[in-house]
């Protein structure tokens, strides 16, 4: 059985590279993991981004539809993307049987610090300068940005170093998969 882990959290929380480490746990342990990494995707959807509730709702929707197809052809997924909305990711909550949130909180503060020294080629540059723009959509500066509710993977960036972040979020989700595993066999 499949399933497919949200890394959801403030732009500069550290998804991305928690993601990517807690794969390369997992994948030494017989997981396989394909990483949706919306910033490497937006590129394709949405070349000229507007950032518009439409234009995210389009974004996300297809988001979580490509990790139900991977999910469904027997393959692994982490989603990589801010999401700022609950009904974001609760599409692909309704869409994958075995599905969690892996949200990694970081006060905002730590986030703007982080940003500035990001060096991604995928991820727009500047994020939180921009929040300061007339009609700027900065999730947890100009837009609400919606904690989830119930996550099954709670990481702490702040306090935690990346790494022990990567391996949280690897043994968690090895626990919540492999008991998902075990009902599904019975």
């Amino acid at each position: 059985m499949t399933f497919a882990v949200w890394f959801t959290g403030l732009p500069g929380s550290g998804k991305t590279v928690i993601a990517e480490k807690a794969a390369a746990i997992l994948n030494q342990h017989n997981y396989h993991i394909k990483i949706l990494q919306l910033d490497r995707i937006r590129k394709i959807i949405t070349p000229d981004p507007a950032y518009s509730d439409e234009e995210r709702n389009i974004v996300y929707a297809s988001l979580a539809y490509m990790a139900y197809l991977l999910t469904e052809s027997g393959i692994n997924v982490f989603i990589d993307a801010t999401a700022n909305k609950q009904q974001y990711r609760d599409i692909a909550r309704g869409l994958i049987p075995n599905f969690a949130e892996a949200y990694i909180e970081c006060p905002l503060e730590l986030c703007i610090e982080r940003e500035v020294r990001r060096k991604n080629a995928y991820a727009p540059p500047d994020i939180y300068k921009k929040s300061t723009n007339k009609n700027a959509t900065v999730p947890g500066v100009n837009l609400a940005y919606e904690a989830p509710r119930n996550p099954g993977i709670h990481l702490n960036s702040r306090e935690n170093s990346i790494e022990e972040c990567a391996k949280q979020a690897a043994g968690r989700i090895g626990e919540l998969f492999a008991t998902a595993q075990l009902r599904c066999a019975d």
